[in-house]
């Protein structure tokens, strides 16, 4: 029987899995740094947590994670022309002594079964959205492009020195990175824009890690972007999560497995939700395995990180996967 690592891999690669990859078992997650404990984040049904970039954000409850208060009192960037006035880059460099938890919940990981794998939310686009406000942003592309691309190259230059100090100090070999970049049915933004305005900063981010010791790029995006998986692949994306079904994964693994996987097929709506039974689920997990096969695909429920709005939906999740697993691989 292969290690999970050994059947990631394999999966990965077009080799010879022995079991469907079950969701995030062959990440082991570094939940947190020094900078995540100066960056707080609301917990679930907690409302107006300000975070360190002067972001104000909710988790309503019923909802699957937190979201940012865009009343007009509460946009943080309210001159995008003068858009410094209001941006205070928080501080990521730190002694030593403050990253000893990570370091030491980095080496508790079994290399042998899992990668030891970084986490980062929001990404680029959904950090300009968070700071500016989301039908703002979606205007400022076309109404200041200069300042869009100035604000773009500094949250850029935040996430490289971020990743400078976890590299240096983590050393991980993967890294979980969070930006929605559409809606069920269509990107945000064009493909055209989204080339001109964030795979430069995407490709530097991603550059970086993978020239200092990171093998392995998950990007999470639970929506439509079909359309931008050759630029993931230019970005040096291995494994894009929360692929929904109305990307038409199937078509997607055929046309561009071996270059990257596909994590999700499982639309989170479908089976997080108040009635949700063992039956549902099973169905589910079974029409994505069915419909996407043994390579290149991971069954997932579409939300990021392995946890579920309604209370035990993502244990049966991965129950249903490994039952499945023992049908599929004989």
């Amino acid at each position: 029987m292969l290690t999970i690592r050994e059947n990631f891999l394999e999966t990965i690669h077009g080799g010879h899995p022995d079991r469907f990859v079950n969701c995030y078992e062959y990440l082991g997650l570094v939940m947190g740094s020094p900078f995540g404990k100066r960056n707080p984040n609301p917990k679930y049904g907690e409302h107006n947590v300000v975070n360190a970039w002067g972001v104000t954000k909710s988790w309503p409850e019923g909802t699957p994670g937190p979201f940012p208060v865009h009343t007009e009192d509460k946009i943080v960037v309210k001159d995008i022309e003068n858009w410094r006035d209001y941006v205070k880059v928080p501080k990521v460099v730190y002694n030593a002594e403050e990253w000893e938890p990570f370091i030491e919940a980095a080496e508790k990981i079994d290399r042998k079964q899992q990668f030891v794998t970084g986490y980062f939310a929001p990404g680029v686009f959904e950090q300009c959205h968070y700071l500016c406000e989301i039908q703002n942003t979606m205007m400022y592309f076309y109404t200041n492009p200069d300042e869009m691309h100035e604000l773009i190259d500094c949250i850029t230059q935040f996430e490289l020195d971020y990743a400078a100090e976890f590299c240096k100090y983590v050393k991980p070999e993967a890294m979980f990175h969070h930006d929605d970049w559409g809606s069920q049915i269509s990107t945000f933004i064009s493909p055209e824009m989204f080339r001109e305005f964030y795979k430069p900063a995407y490709e530097k981010i991603y550059g970086y890690y993978k020239s200092h010791g990171v093998q392995l790029i998950v990007h999470h995006s639970d929506s439509y972007a079909a359309t931008l998986v050759p630029d993931m692949i230019d970005m040096g994306i291995d494994v894009w999560q929360g692929v929904m079904n109305t990307n038409n994964i199937p078509e997607l693994i055929k046309k561009y497995g071996g270059k990257i996987s596909f994590m999700g097929g499982i639309d989170s709506a479908t089976v997080d939700f108040p009635g949700w039974t063992r039956e549902i689920i099973r169905e589910k997990v079974r029409e994505a395995c069915d419909a996407c096969g043994k390579l290149y695909f991971i069954p997932c429920a579409s939300q990021g990180l392995p946890m579920s709005t309604y209370p035990g939906v993502q244990d049966v999740i991965a129950e249903e996967i490994d039952l499945y697993s023992k049908e599929v691989f004989k």
